[in-house]
C-alpha cells in the first residue's frame, strides 16, 4: 500500500508545484507523509461536504482543485467553515493535497481536459509555456582530466535535461598553445608551442545556474587559462501552456455548440451564456477551464471561431465583440468546467499506482450557484 508520500510524488510528477503561479498556494495543506494510503477522493472544492464524502467513503487523502487558504491566517479554530474542515481531516486521519494553476497548464490538467470533454481534436496549447531557457557549454580538457571536470559541472547542476542528468557528449581532439612570458602553465614551457591530447565535452545547463556552472569548471580544471564556448540556447517548446485551442470533428452553428457544451459538462444549476450570432458557423475551439478573461485577445490572435471560459465581465466581452471579426464567447459555470479535470487525474494516479488504491471522483455540486431563473 503506498504512503501518502507516495502519492504526493505521482502527483508532483503530473503537476510540478514549480508550474503553479506565484501568487498560489498549492501541495500538502493536512497529512502525515508516512501514512498508509488506500483511497482517495478526488474534489473540486476543499469544502465541508467534500469532506464529509471522504469520511463517508473511508478515504485517507482528499485531493482537489481549489486550495483550501490562498492567504496567511492565524487560527483553524473550528468556529469558521475553514477550520471546521481542517479539523474534521485531522480527527478523520485524512490528507489534503491542491492541484491548482500547476494542473492548469500541464498536459493531462484542467483546460485540456475540458477540450476532450468537448470532443475536441488536435489539441495543444493556446499560449505556449516556454521551458527554462538553456546554456550550452563546450570546455577543452586534457583527456585524463575530463572525467574530474565534467564531473564538477555535473555536480554543479549541468547535465540535466527533462528526467535525465549527467548528460554530457565528448569527443577526441588535439589542442596546442604558446605560454608567454608571465605565464605559469600547468602543461608545457614558456615560449615553447605545446601540443595536447585533448577532450571536447559539450553540457547543457539551466541559465539559472550559468555562473555556478563556471566556477566549478575554472575550479577543476588543469589549466591557467580554461578554454569553453558558452552558448544560450533559443527557448524550448513545451507542453505546457495556458488554455487550449483545437477543432470539433464536424463544423456546427455557435448555437449548436453551445448546446453541445451544456450537456458535455456535468450537470449544474448556473447558466451556460452565449455571446455572438446563434448561426454563425463553429469549427475551431479555443477554451480555458476556470477563469480566463486573460486569454480572450489570444483566442482570437489565434483564430478561433468561439472561446469558451467562465466568470467572464461585461466590459471585457463588451469590448471584444465591437472588433471587427471577434470571435464567439460562451461562458459556462466555473465549476462545472474544472470538474471534467477529476475523472483524468483519478485515471492517471491509477496508471501509475495500480490497484494499491482507489479512487473515486465527487460528483456532489459544489457550484456556489444554487438556481438560474429564466
Amino acid at each position: 500500500m503506498p504512503s501518502l508520500r507516495d502519492v504526493i510524488a505521482v502527483l508532483d510528477g503530473l503537476y510540478d508545484p514549480r508550474w503553479a503561479d506565484d501568487w498560489d498556494a498549492v501541495g500538502t495543506v493536512a497529512g502525515d507523509p508516512d501514512a498508509e494510503v488506500s483511497s482517495i477522493l478526488f474534489a473540486v472544492d476543499p469544502v465541508q461536504a467534500v469532506v464529509d464524502e471522504a469520511v463517508e467513503r473511508g478515504a485517507q487523502l482528499v485531493v482537489t482543485h481549489h486550495p483550501l487558504y490562498l492567504k496567511g491566517v492565524t487560527s483553524v479554530a473550528a468556529t469558521t467553515p475553514k477550520g471546521r474542515v481542517v479539523h474534521t481531516l485531522i480527527a478523520n486521519g485524512i490528507a489534503l493535497h491542491t492541484c491548482h494553476t500547476n494542473a492548469d497548464c500541464a498536459p493531462r490538467g484542467v483546460s485540456e481536459s475540458m477540450a476532450l470533454a468537448l470532443d475536441l481534436t488536435d489539441v495543444r496549447p493556446l499560449e505556449t509555456d516556454a521551458e527554462p531557457p538553456l546554456d550550452k557549454w563546450v570546455v577543452y580538457v586534457p583527456r585524463d582530466d575530463a572525467a574530474r571536470v565534467v564531473g564538477a559541472m555535473h555536480d554543479a547542476g549541468a547535465g540535466r535535461l527533462g528526467d535525465y542528468d549527467r548528460a554530457q557528449f565528448q569527443s577526441p581532439g588535439r589542442g596546442s598553445f604558446r605560454p608567454l612570458d608571465g605565464a605559469d602553465p600547468a602543461i608545457g614551457s614558456v615560449g615553447e608551442v605545446e601540443w595536447v591530447e585533448e577532450t571536447r565535452v559539450e553540457v547543457v545547463a539551466d541559465r539559472g545556474i550559468r555562473e555556478a556552472v563556471r566556477a566549478a569548471m575554472i575550479d577543476a580544471h588543469p589549466y591557467e587559462e580554461t578554454a569553453y564556448d558558452l552558448w544560450p540556447l533559443a527557448a524550448r517548446p513545451s507542453e505546457r501552456g495556458s488554455g487550449r485551442i483545437g477543432r470539433l470533428p464536424q463544423p456546427m452553428t455557435l448555437g449548436e455548440f453551445a448546446e453541445h457544451v451544456r450537456t458535455s459538462l456535468p450537470a449544474h444549476a448556473g447558466a451556460t451564456r452565449i455571446a455572438g450570432d446563434l448561426d454563425r458557423r463553429v469549427e475551431t475551439v479555443a477554451l480555458c477551464g476556470g477563469s480566463g478573461d486573460f486569454l480572450l485577445g489570444a483566442a482570437q490572435a489565434a483564430g478561433a471561431d468561439v472561446y469558451v471560459t467562465s466568470d467572464l465581465r461585461h466590459h471585457p466581452v463588451s469590448e471584444h465583440l465591437e472588433r471587427p471579426g471577434a470571435c464567439a464567447v460562451v461562458d459556462v459555470p466555473h465549476w462545472a468546467a474544472e470538474w471534467t479535470w477529476l475523472p483524468t487525474v483519478a485515471a492517471a494516479v491509477r496508471e501509475e499506482l495500480g490497484d494499491t488504491v482507489k479512487t473515486h471522483v465527487s460528483t456532489i455540486g459544489t457550484d456556489p450557484w444554487s438556481r438560474t431563473l429564466s
